[in-house]
């Protein structure tokens, strides 16, 4: 007869209330400690896809006051990369932050990186269409800049009721507030707005998020 198994052996028979409290506390830990950590990678690649990618556009629009003028065939195609592999890290930079991860929370990481290519790609074909049905180029460059960043402010509103990271709410207000004031300046003006107000406050965003998520450890 094979011999009877110890229960004192069973490590989780060994752990009491209090230790199996505080391994969950420690997985808990974890788990939000690797939601957060895609956080600086979003404002990165947005923030430098953005001050870089409409400072272009800007410098080749008409009517431009850049004191460099760039041609257009190379900043409309150098701004779409841009965008798109800015959605494209952010989709894979979301699901690698849950891997290993199971349940819920696995699920609400994945959807949170590939919001961005969602809403975004959608967004940017609605704007193909109404700059090809009105035939004027001014209306993409009112409308884009103001729809990616009311679609970003909303996807870190919903990181701030994730993770309740403050930075998040402030970045979204900033990106909200300058979706809806650069248009009144024309165009191409506004480009240069977003680029300099939403470029630089989501590079500031991801600095802050950085010092963050150091200090937690």
């Amino acid at each position: 007869m094979s011999p009877r198994t110890d229960p004192t052996t069973d490590d989780s028979a060994a752990l009491g209330p209090a230790e199996m409290l505080a391994l969950a506390a420690n997985a808990d830990r974890g788990l939000r400690r690797a939601s957060e950590a895609q956080v600086p990678v979003h404002y990165f690649v947005w923030g430098g896809a953005w001050l870089v990618g409409y400072t272009l556009l800007w410098s080749a629009w008409e009517g431009t006051t850049s004191p460099i003028v760039v041609p257009m065939w190379l900043a409309a195609p150098v701004f779409a990369a841009l965008l798109v592999g800015a959605a494209a890290v952010s989709a894979i930079v979301g699901a690698r932050s849950t891997r290993g991860i199971r349940g819920g929370s696995s699920v609400v990481g994945i959807v949170y990186g590939l919001s961005w290519p969602i809403l975004g790609f959608p967004a940017a074909a609605l704007g193909g269409a109404l700059t090809r049905m009105t035939g004027d180029p001014d209306v993409g460059a009112l409308y884009y800049p103001s729809v990616f960043a009311l679609i970003v402010a909303a996807l870190y509103l919903a990181g701030f009721m994730m993770w309740r990271s403050v930075d998040q709410l402030v970045i979204a207000i900033v990106l909200a507030a300058t979706a809806g004031i650069t248009p009144w300046f024309g165009a191409p003006l506004n480009l240069l707005a977003v680029a300099l107000i939403a470029g630089i406050a989501l590079i500031a965003g991801g600095v802050v998020a950085v010092v963050r998520n150091r200090r937690r450890g």
